[in-house]
């Protein structure tokens, strides 16, 4: 069995090869139905499983993003069902959030017990919040068109998108959803310093808040979501890499072969969330969401306690 173990000279760690993959793939299948990559679950798991816990975690995480999250994407894209101004307004927002953080992680933040415990409460918040909003709505289905199945992918489509710099609007699903330009890009902008902090891309968390705040369904934000974290995460990994070399003394730079490892299980995994998604009932997903958000919560708040 020790043929099947393989040691990360960067990161420091030794583990069964298959074991990365695999559990991107579970989280990712789970999590994308949601819009959000899993990455900020694979982050503690990396830190406490694998004992990966210098500041180069953040960037390797950020790594398994930019593998995983483009199969998911592109399945929201063929089927209709990616809000592009939403989108824009995710990666414009947390892009600067995402740079200022990786730079607050490394200069203030190495051993991040106080933020972890900051960001516990605000997960705490917005996973009782989601969780309320789920019970409030429990006989909410997915709807289903009673005539052909044609007709049904239909209602999956977004359609009728207007925007300016004050308000965007859009139809799904037989209704219209409208949400603030300047909410949204103030909201991913905060969002996006966490996740820069935390090495889990600016919009990996971005989707309960959206669902929680400006009461957008979850099957029509989760393609935005997953674009936002994808094309942040190319800028936290480039951003790493380059303040590696000014700081010589601490590790830095993402450990490339453990992210790509990561990042393979997690693809396999979205693309498949991705295709399953419209099939599951929302408050299905959103209790997905709410357990990983209250999972996260709890870890960061009960390591800072204890």
């Amino acid at each position: 069995m020790e043929f099947f173990y393989i040691h990360f000279p960067v990161s420091g760690v030794t583990t069964w090869v298959f074991l990365p993959p695999l559990t991107a793939f579970i989280v990712s299948f789970f999590t994308s139905m949601g819009g959000v990559s899993g990455a900020f679950i694979l982050l503690p798991f990396q830190m406490s499983v694998l004992h990966y816990t210098a500041p180069s975690v953040s960037g390797t995480n950020q790594l398994y993003n930019i593998v995983a999250i483009p199969a998911g994407v592109w399945r929201y894209i063929k089927e209709g069902r990616m809000v592009w101004p939403l989108t824009w307004a995710v990666i414009l927002g947390t892009l600067p959030g995402v740079l200022i953080g990786a730079w607050v992680r490394l200069e203030y933040l190495p051993d991040p017990e106080n933020f972890k415990f900051f960001v516990g409460l605000v997960l705490l918040y917005i996973g009782i919040k989601l969780l309320l909003d789920t019970v409030k709505n429990r006989k909410q289905k997915v709807p289903i068109s009673k005539n052909k199945s044609s007709e049904k992918d239909v209602q999956f489509v977004i359609s009728h998108t207007s925007f300016s710099l004050k308000q965007v609007a859009f139809r799904f699903s037989g209704e219209e959803y409208t949400f603030s330009v300047p909410g949204a890009f103030l909201l991913c902008f905060i969002v996006g310093i966490i996740g820069g902090i935390y090495g889990i891309g600016g919009g990996a968390i971005i989707a309960p808040f959206f669902i929680a705040f400006f009461h957008l369904p979850v099957h029509a934000v989760a393609g935005a979501a997953l674009m936002g974290t994808f094309v942040t995460s190319i800028a936290g990994v480039i951003f790493y890499q380059l303040l590696a070399t000014t700081y010589p003394g601490m590790s830095v730079a993402p450990d490339w072969y453990l992210g790509i490892l990561f990042g393979i299980g997690g693809l396999c995994g979205m693309y498949l969330g991705a295709r399953c998604q419209k099939y599951v009932p929302v408050y299905i997903i959103k209790l997905i969401l709410c357990g990983s958000v209250l999972f996260v919560s709890c870890k960061y708040i009960y390591g800072f306690i204890i």
